[in-house]
């Protein structure tokens, strides 16, 4: 199979599907109808028309908003419409690098299909032809793709973190990198898709970053999330990736981004180069203008 099938896998959004959700003037998420229908009884917050979802204009302060939806978050989570709450807060804004509008628990995320943020590691040993890459197996009970490969450490980024502190605490958590060699990591860029599933939107950004590990270091996971760690050889991370989904859905953009920056994934070898190139960078977080 080809690549380029990992990033169709992850690039599944018709918005004639869903409705945008708005906050004053900004589109900052996409709404599926029959949710739609239930924020419709919430009038107090919610306006419901047939073509979108704004937030009521009489909440103008971020952290009344926050306020204000989390009692409909809560209502919804005793309705069953939702599972239960994450208790772990994501900023809501229109593009990254745009101010806050309100602040959402992360189960709620995909149901109001705003953009999440998340950092991703590769964290790998050797250059050239000798490069080896730590890949994670996810713990089984892992409510998202249990059993899949993964990077060495990925997150969500919660609110009221910067990225590199965000990504030094995930690297303690899951595989007890030290605070000093997480640090050097190097961020790389970032990689976007705009994903239907069960629960709404995933309208994911994922912050890229390389760490070039000791040769002895050897990762340990203290947090439970993940069975087992792998230092894999370059070819057979590509062969993985060119032959099967074993990976959690949306780890292998990020590696094949690496790939492609790592001079991995050659433009003479690979016909779909300038496809995958493109392909990583979907989603409304690429939607604009220079």
């Amino acid at each position: 199979m080809p690549y380029l099938d990992h990033i169709k896998a992850c690039n599944r959004f018709d918005p004639a599907r869903f409705r945008p959700f708005r906050i004053g003037r900004e589109t900052v998420g996409w709404v599926k109808p029959d949710i739609a229908l239930r924020l419709a009884a919430f009038v107090d917050v919610f306006q419901v028309d047939d073509d979108q979802v704004r937030l009521s204009d009489r909440l103008i302060d971020p952290d009344e908003r926050t306020k204000a939806v989390a009692r409909v978050v809560e209502a919804l989570v005793a309705g069953g419409v939702l599972p239960k709450l994450r208790n772990e807060m994501y900023p809501v804004m229109a593009a990254w690098g745009a101010p806050i509008c309100l602040r959402l628990d992360r189960a709620a995320v995909p149901l109001f299909g705003v953009l999440a943020l998340g950092v991703h590691l590769n964290g790998y040993v050797g250059r050239g032809a000798a490069m080896k890459v730590w890949i994670g197996r996810r713990s089984l009970d892992k409510a998202v793709a249990p059993g899949k490969l993964d990077h060495i450490v990925a997150g969500g980024q919660p609110d009221g973190l910067g990225l590199m502190e965000n990504l030094i605490k995930e690297c303690a958590e899951e595989a007890d990198i030290p605070p000093a060699l997480a640090a050097r990591s190097v961020a790389a860029g970032a990689v976007g898709y705009c994903l239907e599933n069960e629960q709404g939107l995933r309208n994911d950004l994922l912050f890229c970053y390389d760490l070039e590990l000791p040769a002895d270091f050897v990762p340990r996971n203290t947090d439970g999330e993940v069975e087992s760690f792998e230092l894999m050889p370059i070819d057979a991370l590509k062969k993985t990736l060119r032959e099967t989904f074993d990976f959690k859905f949306n780890v292998p953009l990020v590696l094949l981004d690496f790939l492609i920056r790592h001079g991995q994934l050659l433009p003479d070898e690979e016909p779909d180069y300038l496809r995958l190139q493109a392909g990583l960078r979907q989603g409304p977080a690429y939607a604009f203008s220079l």
